[in-house]
């Protein structure tokens, strides 16, 4: 049977790690994850749990959450309400919108993206998803692989997350069955072999009593892995970043006109990959001009290099005309450039993706206009067939597009680099996000 702390957090104070200090936290790795699955898999109380036991909730939470349980009537704390902070949410007991959760432990400091588990919430996923290194694929002992788990893992291995987690929970409904969690990895495996996922692990648990979330569990001595909290604290995410194709989309540029900056010109971004150091040689783009680095400013810092995801402002030895949507990167790498290009694309709005209908595209710092050319098939989530005679695509729906931009960019595939690979799709008349892409390479 389960302790009372782990059915009843707030019988005692939570045993976990120790807070940790600013300066620790700001020299931290940071992983960033999802949780995805189903609906009522989990996700949200597996979060709460997380967050509990390493003492990243205040009092006053506690006793909000508490009291919220009390009052509908529920035998324990309801980990669950920590991060479904909408009404309707917590009156369905749902996850409808995505909900980002911070916490730190001594090794590392995390973001959790807590995406809703509805089929018509899918585009939500997409979007917690888009910045993650690891994915948790929570899937219900009882029920086993669904639909909705082959769903958000095929989002998962296209949006190329390195890292994933199969959390077979609930475990405690099976009477923690060794066989059956056995059955549900088999399953997964099976299905798994046709993605591109290149580490997968999996974890038996009870997000409700906190087994192997934390600690190991003495219900399931015959699990020989680590707990969750073990593996995200170790996970080894330093070479999931690309170091080698430098990219800087330029974001702004920066005339100080004073005095003590009279003659400063800085082009500010953010890092999207690669290594720039202080003498390298770059070259501007659309121009082709070359220069080389001369100061690398960070805030108040003068910095010898910098990497992905520091947000800078360089400044170069020569006065080139640069402006927003512009990219510096190395004369012998370069980016393709070009107004024609194939892509794999999450559609996210109601209204129906139609071939040669027009719309706004925002690719890293740089917007143009553009055209869908073609739906060269859609993608059957459930069983990854090609329907090649789809003539669109409807909410949640993906495919593969050819488009035409008024103007040149400056890309990788997602398969190279995530920041210039990918880009979205956006309504002129509205001015709402309405398709997610990302780039396989030039059409």
């Amino acid at each position: 049977m389960p302790s009372d702390r782990a059915t009843n957090p707030a019988t005692e104070p939570a045993a976990g790690p120790k807070p940790v200090s600013r300066e620790r936290y700001l020299n931290m790795d940071l992983l960033r994850l999802l949780t995805c699955g189903s609906v009522d898999d989990g996700k949200s109380t597996l979060i709460g749990r997380l967050l509990y036991d390493s003492k990243s909730i205040f009092e006053d939470q506690l006793e909000a959450v508490q009291r919220t349980s009390l009052s509908r009537g529920d035998k324990h704390i309801n980990l669950a309400l920590l991060t479904d902070g909408l009404r309707a949410e917590r009156e369905q007991g749902i996850t409808i919108d995505v909900a980002y959760r911070y916490f730190a432990t001594p090794r590392r400091k995390f973001i959790i993206a807590d995406t809703p588990g509805h089929v018509q919430y899918t585009r939500n996923m997409v979007t917690g998803a888009s910045t993650a290194n690891l994915a948790l694929v929570l899937i219900d002992a009882r029920h086993g692989v669904i639909e909705q788990t082959h769903r958000h893992s095929i989002i998962a291995s296209m949006l190329r997350i390195p890292h994933m987690v199969v959390c077979v929970n609930k475990m405690d409904l099976v009477g923690y069955s060794e066989d059956r969690y056995e059955e549900i990895r088999a399953d997964f495996e099976s299905f798994a072999a046709r993605l591109e996922i290149s580490d997968i692990s999996f974890i038996p648990m009870s997000a409700l009593h906190g087994d192997n979330v934390v600690e190991r569990s003495d219900n399931m001595r015959w699990y020989q892995g680590a707990a969750l909290l073990h593996y995200l604290e170790n996970v080894h995410i330093a070479s999931d970043r690309d170091l080698i194709n430098c990219r800087f989309p330029v974001q702004w540029i920066i005339r100080p006109h004073s005095d003590e900056h009279h003659d400063y010109r800085g082009y500010a971004g953010r890092v999207a990959a690669g290594v720039f150091k202080v003498g390298d040689e770059i070259v501007a783009l659309p121009s082709g001009f070359q220069s080389r680095v001369k100061s690398i400013d960070h805030f108040d810092e003068k910095l010898h290099c910098c990497y992905p995801p520091l947000s800078v402002a360089i400044t170069l030895e020569d006065d080139i005309d640069i402006s927003r949507g512009d990219m510096l990167c190395r004369p012998d790498n370069r980016p393709h450039t070009g107004q024609d290009i194939e892509a794999m694309l999450v559609w996210m709005s109601d209204q129906p993706m139609q071939p040669r209908h027009k719309y706004a595209l925002r690719h890293t710092t740089r917007a143009v206009r553009c055209l869908v050319t073609q739906l060269k098939y859609r993608l059957n989530i459930s069983t990854l067939h090609r329907d090649l005679d789809a003539t669109q695509l409807g909410l949640n729906e993906i495919g593969r597009v050819t488009i035409r931009t008024t103007q040149p960019l400056f890309f990788d595939s997602y398969h190279r680099c995530r920041t210039t690979g990918s880009f979205i799709l956006v309504d002129e008349t509205s001015n709402t996000t309405v398709g997610a892409g990302m780039i396989l390479g030039p059409a």
